[in-house]
């Protein structure tokens, strides 16, 4: 069965983009370890004006697995510490898989 992506869009405050990066890149390496972790990439790109954004693209096997993510240390600690650095609270979407390899 193909889950949902979750795609994350983060809009850091001007001139702390690599703050926001610092942030970002432990999660990588303690969500990626979770038992029900199937995907967990961060990603760059830039706006029109040329400031930094950063997109994490995630899947979990199940919702019980989504859950659980979200009540990691690793998890808490990141909400507390990015916060702060955004513009807005980070944007969440979920994509539901229409025609996906498996």
């Amino acid at each position: 069965m193909n889950r949902p992506l979750v795609v994350v869009r983060f809009e850091p405050k001007p001139g702390l983009g690599a703050q926001v990066e610092a942030v970002l890149k432990p999660m990588v390496a303690a969500t990626r370890a979770e038992p029900g972790n199937r995907r967990y990439d961060l990603y760059g790109s830039t706006d029109a004006a040329g400031a930094p954004l950063f997109w994490l693209i995630e899947q979990y096997a199940d919702d019980p697995a989504t859950g659980a993510h979200r009540e990691t240390a690793h998890y808490r600690q990141y909400r507390a510490d990015i916060l702060p650095l955004l513009v807005q609270p980070p944007q969440v979407q979920m994509l539901q898989p229409i025609d996906v390899r498996p």
